[in-house]
C-alpha cells in the first residue's frame, strides 16, 4: 500500500472519529499499529496539523451560519456588557465557559500524555495499548450508563452554565487517547438529560475552539522546527493537502449524518464498537508483547 493511500485512509479516519464518539486520537494510533505502517511522515507534526485543520474546517463549514450568528451575539454582549434574554448570546458564553477546562488540560498535559502512546521514532509499547483499551472500554461503560439511566428530554436551549462546566470538564478528559472528545462530551450531555441530537450538537460546537487551539499550537511547533532548520520532506509536503482535504470532507459528512442518526437512534452501537475494539486491542497487544 502506498503512503499516499495510507494518508487518505488516516484522513478519513480522523474526519470520522473526531466526531463519532469512538476517539480519533486512539484510531490514529491504532490504524498504523494494526497494519504495521512505519513511515514517519504519517506521524509527523505537519501531517498532524493537516488532520486537525481539516476537522476544524469541517465543523466551521457545517455550522457556518451558527458561528456567524454566535460571533455577532457574543460581540454584542461584550459591547453592551450584558447577556440578557438573547439565546444566542447565552449559547456563545456557554461555549466559552465550556472550553476552559479542555483548554487548560490541553496546555498542561496533552503533549506529555501523547508521548506515552505515540512517539514518532519509537515502537508503541504494548502495555500502553492495553491501557488505551481499558480507557476505551470505560468510556463505553459511561456512555452505556448515560443512555440507560438518564431521561433524554432536554433541548439545547435548556443548557445552563453549570451544565456547560460539567460538559467542559468531560471534554478535558479527552487528552487521554481512547476517551474521545465527542464521546466524553456527548456522554456528559446525555447524563445531564439532553436529547441525543442536542448533546451531539453542543459537543460539536464546543469542539471547534479546542480543535483550533490544538491546530494553532501544532502550527507553532511546526514553525519552530522550520526555524531550527528542520525543513520539510517532499513526502510531508505531499501528504499535507491529502490529509487536510480528506479529513475535512469526511468530517463534514460525519457531522451531517451523525446528527440525523442520533435523532432516531441511541448511541449503543458506539458502545458495542468500543467494547469490541478494546478486546481486539488487548488480544493484538498480548500477541505482539
Amino acid at each position: 500500500m502506498t503512503i499516499l493511500l495510507q494518508a487518505v485512509i488516516l484522513g478519513i479516519v480522523q474526519g470520522l472519529t473526531e466526531f463519532i464518539p469512538i476517539s480519533s486520537s486512539a484510531h490514529l494510533i491504532l490504524v498504523p499499529w494494526f497494519f504495521g505502517w512505519q513511515n514517519q511522515a504519517l506521524t509527523s507534526l505537519s501531517f498532524d496539523v493537516a488532520l486537525h485543520l481539516g476537522t476544524l474546517l469541517a465543523v466551521l463549514w457545517f455550522f457556518f451560519t451558527d458561528w456567524v450568528r454566535l460571533f455577532r451575539a457574543g460581540w454584542a454582549s461584550l459591547l453592551e456588557r450584558k447577556i440578557g434574554a438573547d439565546p444566542d448570546r447565552r449559547l456563545a458564553w456557554l461555549l466559552v465557559i465550556g472550553c476552559i477546562p479542555g483548554g487548560i488540560a490541553g496546555v498542561l498535559g496533552e503533549s506529555k500524555i501523547d508521548q506515552l502512546f505515540h512517539q514518532p521514532d519509537a515502537p508503541i509499547n504494548p502495555q500502553a495499548m492495553i491501557i488505551m483499551a481499558v480507557i476505551i472500554a470505560l468510556l463505553a461503560a459511561a456512555l452505556f450508563a448515560a443512555e440507560r439511566l438518564a431521561r433524554h428530554t432536554r433541548e439545547m436551549k435548556t443548557i445552563t452554565f453549570r451544565d456547560s462546566i460539567w460538559i467542559g470538564l468531560a471534554q478535558a478528559l479527552a487528552i487521554f487517547p481512547g476517551v474521545s472528545r465527542s464521546g466524553s462530551t456527548i456522554t456528559a450531555g446525555l447524563a445531564l438529560g439532553l436529547k441525543r441530537e442536542a448533546a451531539a450538537r453542543f459537543s460539536f460546537l464546543l469542539s471547534a475552539p479546542i480543535i483550533a487551539g490544538a491546530g494553532l499550537k501544532s502550527l507553532w511547533d511546526v514553525y519552530q522546527q522550520y526555524q531550527a532548520g528542520a525543513g520539510f520532506s517532499q513526502t510531508e509536503l505531499l501528504l499535507f493537502p491529502v490529509g487536510f482535504i480528506t479529513a475535512a470532507v469526511s468530517g463534514y459528512f460525519c457531522v451531517k449524518y451523525l446528527l440525523v442518526f442520533l435523532q432516531r437512534h441511541s448511541a449503543n452501537g458506539f458502545v458495542y464498537y468500543r467494547w469490541a475494539l478494546a478486546i481486539l486491542i488487548v488480544i493484538v497487544a498480548l500477541a505482539r508483547g
